[in-house]
């Protein structure tokens, strides 16, 4: 089939250009073309960094993933002298005479008398070494009454402890083992009284009998009170922090950035998370020397119940028509209990005096007075000042031993 022609109609649509514009034409598309190249060819190497594919970038920052953290630092530095205690101790229960009453057991038989009496209760906490011939430092709580010491190394090695001296009011303890002649990695203590707010706590330990567990926080606050803490039993300040401390944990050492130990960890509040307490190390560095020396603590006592008295807490008392007491409006530490038989009982306190001062110095807070008494001698005379009804006195209160103080 011949193919068609086009018309002369046709052909009208497209326009008719001579030869010089042809080739003018083509000169211009050339000349485009060469100039884009001319362009990409010089282009700097900054425009071509920013065109690479992203996996690029994270080649650059490949380098800082491999650096060692501050965390890792500490831990190493304190090393291998961060130990595990078990503790063994037999208890006596006691059984009711009535399971050994003749007519029971002929109605009853022998079953309950045959009742296991003798009792073995473990435990398990945590400490740490302070001197290379085997000096544990850990909380008095984790070996109280203990029957049998157990100390495992990190690295596997185990020693049985003997229970130098423990004080209950402060919760420290010293354990010493036998080296037989062999290297023990000692931590490094540092220096408690220079911990500010917001330093770096490294909590370590042997929580839940996770062995060799470390936990990261921050210093949340110092000079916490025992009473504050819900121990008021103790005679402590305590370093808070939020690093996190569990069950086993305690005895085990509260760590600056250095590695360097600046608490003994103590004591956990049940109602809070992310609140745990330290025992400052400058506190226990006092403590462990009489321990080792005496295998006891004395403690000066007062023997006085006191709260801490505020302006607005006497004014609310004082407008209640029921009170018993008329308070004076002032800041100091009132004396709701006197303890029969005690120093403050026998040189004349009284419920309802306020004590102001403690040989010239302000009291303001039943805590100034409590670290005023634990910082005086046994046997010394503190020099008084109270409010009684409005008018101001001097007392003078000689401390006896806590130990000694009568029952209350």
């Amino acid at each position: 089939m011949p193919y068609p022609r086009f018309s002369a109609k046709a052909s009208s649509r497209f326009p008719r250009w001579s030869s010089t514009q042809i080739t003018t034409h083509c000169l211009a598309i050339v000349l485009g073309v060469l100039f884009t190249l001319s362009t990409l060819a010089v282009m700097p190497p900054q425009a071509e960094a920013l065109t690479s594919p992203p996996i690029l970038l994270a080649q650059t920052a490949s380098p800082s993933a491999g650096q060692e953290s501050f965390v890792a630092r500490a831990v190493k530095q304190i090393g291998g002298a961060v130990v595990r205690i078990d503790t063994e101790r037999t208890i006596v229960r006691s059984v009711d005479p009535l399971f050994d009453d003749p007519f029971f057991r002929r109605f009853f038989g022998d079953e309950f008398s045959r009742l296991p009496r003798e009792q073995l209760q473990r435990g398990q906490g945590s400490g740490f070494i302070v001197d290379a011939s085997g000096i544990v430092l850990t909380n008095a709580h984790v070996v109280n009454q203990a029957d049998r010491v157990t100390v495992t190394l990190k690295d596997g090695r185990q020693f049985e402890g003997q229970v130098k001296g423990a004080d209950e009011v402060t919760d420290l303890a010293v354990v010493q083992i036998n080296p037989n002649n062999t290297a023990l990695p000692v931590a490094r203590l540092g220096d408690s009284d220079v911990v500010e707010v917001g330093d770096w706590a490294i909590a370590v330990g042997n929580p839940l009998g996770l062995d060799n567990t470390v936990t990261l926080g921050i210093v949340s606050t110092l000079g916490r009170s025992s009473s504050e803490v819900g121990i008021p039993d103790k005679r402590l300040e305590f370093i808070q922090t939020d690093a996190a401390i569990n069950p086993g944990n305690s005895g085990g050492p509260l760590l600056n950035a250095q590695g360097e130990v600046i608490g003994i960890n103590t004591a956990i509040r049940a109602d809070a998370n992310g609140i745990g307490f330290a025992i400052p190390i400058n506190k226990a560095k006092s403590i462990e020397a009489q321990l080792l020396k005496t295998g006891k603590v004395s403690h000066p006592y007062l023997g006085v119940q006191m709260v801490s008295l505020t302006p607005d807490m006497a004014r609310t008392n004082n407008a209640d028509p029921n009170a018993t007491l008329m308070l004076p409006e002032t800041e100091g530490v009132l004396i709701v209990r006197v303890v029969p038989r005690s120093p403050a009982d026998q040189a004349g306190l009284r419920r309802g005096d306020v004590i102001t001062q403690v040989d010239g110095k302000s009291m303001t807070t039943a805590a100034n007075l409590q670290t005023a008494v634990e910082n005086s001698q046994v046997g010394q005379v503190l020099q008084l000042t109270i409010l009684r009804s409005g008018v101001s006195q001097q007392i003078g209160v000689r401390t006896t031993e806590l130990n000694e103080a009568p029952v209350r």
